[in-house]
């Protein structure tokens, strides 16, 4: 059957996208994003019945990872980021200061992730794919299917892009990411965006004010 996702909800003031996806036959689960409201997390989890065996991050500002360490504490999943937002995880409780938001001291990422990785569930996995340009290591997440899917974060929004000016942001480089790793992608592929609606690449390809105006071709 594959990976499925069990659930995308909208957590915390920021309204962070997280999702959860599962390999049902195993009863194994990956959590996207925990930005906040980890008792909900756990109850769609224990809902489910499923088990979490990793937490994965599209990047580290805080409404992406707020929960993080205390849910691997609970769970015992490791916490899974790209090497280049370690520094801007360790400033966690100085961002959520700066937005006035009170949250757990971040733990020790348990394992970092890289361009072409993949992160496994069950049988299946997650493709990692390293989008620079909202954050040094802002990254997505590839479910390939019948239909793919792609966890964007904040670097594609629908009919948007990330924010650039941040510590570490970059213009230039979120450009060059949209244009060189999602755009390459199907064009009905399944964009689940950092915040906000869904969208798909042939629809932000020719219609995003940023990066749009390209003929893609749905295959």
């Amino acid at each position: 059957m594959g990976l499925e996702i069990v659930d995308v909800f909208p957590v915390g003031p920021l309204q962070c996208n997280c999702a959860i996806v599962a390999d049902r036959e195993t009863g194994q689960a990956l959590v996207i994003d925990p930005g906040d409201e980890a008792d909900r997390i756990l109850s769609i989890l224990q809902r489910s019945k499923l088990v979490p065996v990793a937490l994965l991050h599209t990047h580290a500002h805080f409404d992406h990872i707020g929960v993080s360490a205390r849910l691997s504490k609970i769970t015992g999943a490791p916490l899974l980021l790209h090497e280049d937002d370690f520094r801007l995880y360790e400033h966690l409780m100085m961002q959520a200061d700066m937005f006035g938001f009170d949250l757990d001291p971040p733990k020790t990422p348990d394992k970092r992730i890289e361009h072409g990785d993949f992160v496994t569930c069950g049988g299946h996995h997650l493709e990692v794919l390293h989008t620079p340009g909202h954050t040094p290591g802002s990254t997505c997440f590839l479910l390939r299917s019948d239909r793919n899917i792609l966890f964007s974060g904040d670097t594609l929004f629908r009919r948007s892009i990330g924010r650039t000016d941040l510590w570490g942001g970059s213009y230039d480089d979120i450009l060059e990411s949209i244009q060189k790793e999602i755009f390459r992608l199907p064009g009905d592929c399944r964009v689940i965006t950092g915040h906000g609606e869904d969208t798909t690449v042939a629809e932000e390809a020719r219609l995003n004010p940023f990066v749009g105006s390209r003929d893609i071709r749905v295959i």
